[in-house]
């Protein structure tokens, strides 16, 4: 591994001014998708950045989909959890850890489940492959309920559906724009993509989301996404909002290991 800090600016994107409370920091997580060593490396970052910031009341915000798709979601799952022991890390439920969670019980919904990356996350607590492959749909919710802690289910239930601070709020797909926020379905906190995408007006906060994948982060005038492709472009993005200040740290795999990236929009 090593570290690469490059620091610049980008455009302003024409995202308004939104404020946090006077002495709160926030770091807000994309989506993880069991990518452990992106993780590791992100939370080493964060952490340092907090402490050379200087004091202030800190949370840490998990987008959610910390499973599926990359070889280790249990370990980021265990990781997550030794993190929020530690300080205050909110985590919100991700359209992933509901499949996962359905999946013990209903037979369409681990079809669906496997498809979409649950092959790794049932192989990451140690399934032989082997047998993996050799499994019936029915023999492998057998394994599942044999090989995930019940710990593991419990905590993924605790997962929030959202959260605000400030002027921000933070979900995991986005918000139905006709609904306000507190009427929202689970449905479309986990799972939307349009309207709310393509949706021009403001909302009662300015939305911070991960879930729809981007190359880059993605500012719009009501919202900011930082589903950077963990797994597929080996980015993860961390979103830094203190004051009316926003900038970004991200994990990025490459060549020669994992380094860091700093950048911050130009105001």
């Amino acid at each position: 591994m090593f570290e690469l800090f490059r620091k610049f600016f980008r455009p302003n994107s024409g995202v308004p001014t939104a404020h946090l409370p006077a002495g709160q920091r926030a770091y807000v997580i994309g989506d993880i998708h069991g990518q452990l060593d992106l993780f590791e490396e992100l939370i080493l970052a964060v952490e340092r950045d907090d402490l050379e910031a200087g004091p202030a009341e800190t949370t840490i915000i998990l987008l959610g989909d910390l499973v599926d798709r990359g070889p280790d979601s249990a370990g980021v799952l265990d990781r997550a959890r030794r993190w929020q022991a530690e300080r205050p890390v909110r985590i919100l439920a991700g359209n992933h850890e509901e499949m996962f969670l359905k999946a013990f019980s209903d037979i369409n919904m681990l079809r669906h489940f496997l498809k979409h990356g649950g092959r790794e996350t049932v192989l990451s607590y140690g399934v032989n492959q082997k047998r993996y492959n050799e499994a019936t749909l029915e023999d492998l919710q057998n394994i599942m309920r044999a090989y995930v802690p019940v710990a593991d289910q419990i905590f993924m239930r605790s997962f929030e559906e959202h959260f605000t601070l400030g002027d921000y709020a933070f979900v995991h797909a986005g918000i139905n724009p006709e609904v306000p926020l507190e009427d929202q379905t689970r449905q479309d906190l986990l799972w939307i993509r349009d309207p709310f995408l393509s949706y021009p007006g403001q909302h009662s906060h300015l939305i911070v989301h991960g879930h729809t994948i981007v190359e880059d982060v993605v500012e719009r005038p009501n919202r900011i996404g930082i589903d950077t492709g963990a797994y597929r472009f080996g980015r993860l993005t961390a979103l830094v909002l203190e004051g009316s200040n926003r900038r970004y740290i991200q994990a990025v795999q490459g060549e020669d290991g994992i380094g860091i990236e700093q950048f911050a929009t130009a105001s």
